[in-house]
């Protein structure tokens, strides 16, 4: 849970925001349009402990935003990553007592230093996205955590294969789902706790991990110290933080946060990876991470000089790679091809570039990507109740001067 000290370590940050950075960092973040009225009255700067100031949507639990401008960089740094909680009560978990307790057929007690010394370590480059990433973008507006652009990051994660863990301690016959569970507590004995499950076949992918550490350093408190689960190209909701524990079922998993909750209508969207244990005929559970992409050189309402400008931004998908992004110039008439950066694996933010020629007035600029699995972002979001999946075409306009 966090304390009072903690609270005062987060007010220093938005004083030292205030005053670093080009000219005056303001305690009041600049959100995205389209987001509901209230989140502008009530969002603000702030910085967690370890964090640089983040846009704060809710403190307890807490649900902190990743300003656009740090997508500039292809790797999300720790302590500008996102921070997203279920519920309220966070201990402060003291890495050289934490055990990770797994079921099986020899069930195990592994230990910080086990979990590194006896598994090969594995590493991989991945998009940890919340499911409501820009729910606060839906039309109509739908109830949640009102979040922008920046419920995402993208890091270097290091760690233990969950399928080498799962080998040792003996996978039961019959297993269909391997569930996991955190630290974190609800502050009422009533409040579900959060518990989560994934396919076997997921949990036996060779990049699906139990990472202890992020871009070369230990996992920070509130993204998951001592050790979290990691599901490159699936939402966030499967990438449990402050894992204590990890257990084999043969029959599906049926707590609330997975038989009501992170579920959408069945067919609404393009799926690859089904969890197909825990759907029914009326919706399914969200899976894999749809194609996106945004724009980060420029911000909407800048102001340009005339002439050469390249436009530069990221592009992202469930894993089966970006295939190309297209810019268009003229309100979606017409679409010109990217070029594309470096690849960093397919679960890895791809950067792009676009050379134009800015001249006097507006220029409006959309950006689209399409992934390797044949999908593309779309004109129009496809509503659902839980505001998920929200992948439009990003849309800024900037003034040429």
């Amino acid at each position: 849970m966090m304390r009072r000290r903690q609270v005062l370590a987060g007010t220093a940050g938005v004083v030292a925001a205030q005053v670093a950075g080009p000219g005056l960092a303001q305690t009041k973040p600049v959100l995205d349009a389209g987001l509901p009225a209230g989140v502008g009255t009530s969002a603000t700067l702030e910085a967690l402990p370890g964090k640089k100031p983040l846009i704060k949507l809710s403190y307890r639990p807490p649900n902190y935003e990743t300003p656009m401008g740090v997508f500039k960089d292809v790797i999300t740094p720790n302590d500008s990553f996102f921070v997203r909680w279920h519920l309220a009560d966070i201990p402060e978990v003291d890495g050289a007592k934490w055990a990770l307790n797994v079921d099986g057929k020899t069930p195990l007690s592994l230990s910080l230093a086990q979990l590194k010394s006896d598994f090969t370590p594995a590493e991989i480059v991945a998009v940890c996205q919340c499911s409501g990433n820009r729910r606060g973008l839906s039309d109509p507006h739908v109830p949640g955590v009102e979040w922008g652009y920046g419920a995402m990051g993208n890091a270097r994660w290091k760690g233990a294969r969950l399928k080498d863990i799962l080998a040792k301690a003996g996978v039961p016959d019959g297993t269909i789902e391997v569930q996991v569970d955190g630290a974190d507590k609800g502050l009422l004995d009533k409040t579900p706790d959060f518990v989560k499950s994934i396919p076997l076949s997921k949990a036996l992918d060779e990049n699906t991990l139990i990472a202890y550490e992020m871009n070369g350093a230990q996992l920070p408190h509130f993204n998951g110290f001592p050790a979290r689960l990691i599901v490159p190209g699936w939402t966030g909701t499967y990438w449990m933080k402050a894992l204590t524990s990890i257990k084999p079922l043969t029959k599906p998993d049926d707590n609330f946060w997975m038989k009501a909750a992170y579920r959408v209508p069945a067919k609404l969207f393009p799926s690859v990876e089904r969890f197909t244990s825990q759907e029914t005929a009326a919706n399914t559970p969200i899976t894999e991470i749809l194609v996106n992409s945004i724009i980060t050189s420029h911000a909407n309402g800048e102001k340009v000089k005339a002439g050469p400008l390249t436009v530069k931004g990221i592009a992202w998908d469930g894993g089966f790679g970006i295939r190309d992004v297209e810019v268009s110039t003229d309100g979606g008439k017409s679409w010109s091809t990217a070029t594309l950066g470096a690849d960093l694996g397919r679960f890895s933010f791809r950067e792009w570039s676009f050379p134009v020629t800015a001249r006097a007035g507006k220029l409006s600029i959309l950006a689209r990507a399409s992934n390797g699995a044949g999908q593309t972002q779309v004109a129009k979001a496809l509503f659902n109740p839980a505001g998920y999946h929200h992948n439009v075409f990003h849309h800024v306009t900037v003034d040429v001067a």
